[in-house]
């Protein structure tokens, strides 16, 4: 009988998630925009209402992610100055579902700095290490618009900070303290060092 009503309470929570498939497409339906891209500087706007529109925005986001195999995307990167977040940390699970922050919001931060190497789809084949924290506590709201709270640490942790970031208009390159492999990391793949807000 429990394990019937957890059955139930599974599906009932799962009711809302969107089904999209992680195999890429040819033709996603939006381009990523690249570092030197004003929109990537611009700050995100509160979601007011989350309906079919926002539901549809967040699966061709995942649809776009999955195309540039990808664990995380943020609305702006594809030019929607919203506070929209995709992650997915189980690309190659065809059943894992994907995870949407509405209007995210760090509550807490713990454990202890972190480093670690980050890459970014809007700044392809660059690969820096960054410092962060280990542990975050997160509200925001799913895709049904229901209030949601999650403690997060290790890649989860990292990924939600990374794609938080975006919704303020800054870039992982914008904290990396290590400037000339940063500069060197950048011109390989021809980009700007100028086009790097530092804030580290």
């Amino acid at each position: 009988m429990a394990s019937s009503f957890a059955r139930l309470a599974r599906t009932a929570e799962n009711a809302g998630r969107l089904q999209v498939s992680k195999e890429p497409v040819d033709n996603p339906p939006y381009d990523i925009h690249t570092l030197g891209d004003q929109v990537l500087r611009t700050p995100a706007k509160r979601i007011g209402k989350v309906d079919d529109s926002i539901r549809s925005l967040a699966r061709d986001m995942l649809v776009s992610m999955y195309a540039a195999k990808g664990i995380g995307l943020a609305a702006p990167q594809i030019g929607q100055p919203l506070q929209l977040l995709v992650i997915d940390l189980e690309i190659e699970d065809p059943k894992g579902p994907p995870l949407i922050l509405i209007n995210p919001e760090i509550t807490a931060v713990g454990g202890s700095l972190c480093t670690y190497e980050e890459g970014c789809l809007s700044i392809p084949g660059v690969y820096l290490d960054v410092v962060r924290p280990s542990v975050v506590d997160v509200s925001y709201r799913d895709e049904m618009g229901r209030p949601k709270r999650m403690k997060a640490d290790g890649l989860m942790a990292r990924c939600i900070q990374h794609e938080m970031d975006h919704l303020n208009g800054v870039l992982f390159v914008d904290r990396v303290t290590d400037h000339d492999k940063l500069r060197e990391g950048l011109g390989e793949k021809g980009f700007n060092p100028a086009d790097v807000h530092a804030i580290a």
